[in-house]
């Protein structure tokens, strides 16, 4: 099937095995991965190597549908529309600049938040700093001018939780 970017289906956002929509990859697979490091630490300072694969494995599984949960609860293309909608209202937009510069600016909050397991802002600015230069696309913002933008999508889901 090809796919159309007009489709309903590409809202839907469904998984590619069970075409169930809601399908959240990467919330996922940030929750197996934590969900396995917890785990398998703690079932193998019991039980020892053998106890770390198990405890991985099944801390994965648990961890994988947590992320899943939190990644379910945040619409991508909802937080787009909207940052789309009103971001020239806020009050550290240059008029000279576009969307497509603080676009990527707002995904990357949005992206971020469902990966940093209730941790706040403040706690993860550090690291949104470090890896903005990869995360930034084609925006022109440097992290000084990106982090309010970043901080703003990340406060709207935090209220909206």
């Amino acid at each position: 099937m090809a796919y159309d970017k007009h489709s309903p289906e590409r809202d839907a956002n469904l998984d590619p095995i069970t075409r169930e929509p809601g399908a959240h990859p990467v919330g996922t697979g940030v929750g197996a991965a934590a969900g396995g490091m917890a785990a398998g630490a703690a079932v193998g300072t019991v039980a020892g190597p053998v106890g770390s694969v198990v405890g991985a494995a099944v801390g994965a599984v648990l961890g994988g549908l947590a992320g899943k949960g939190i990644a379910e609860a945040i619409d991508p293309t909802v937080e787009d529309d909207y940052w789309r909608a009103n971001y020239r209202a806020r009050h550290y937009v240059d008029t000279a600049e576009t969307y497509d510069d603080y676009g990527p600016a707002y995904r990357y909050g949005v992206e971020r938040y469902a990966r940093a397991e209730g941790r706040s802002y403040d706690e993860v600015e550090p690291e949104l700093s470090h890896d903005w230069g990869a995360a930034r696309g084609g925006s022109r913002l440097e992290w000084e001018r990106a982090s309010p933008a970043t901080r703003d999508a990340w406060s709207r889901l935090d209220a909206n939780r």
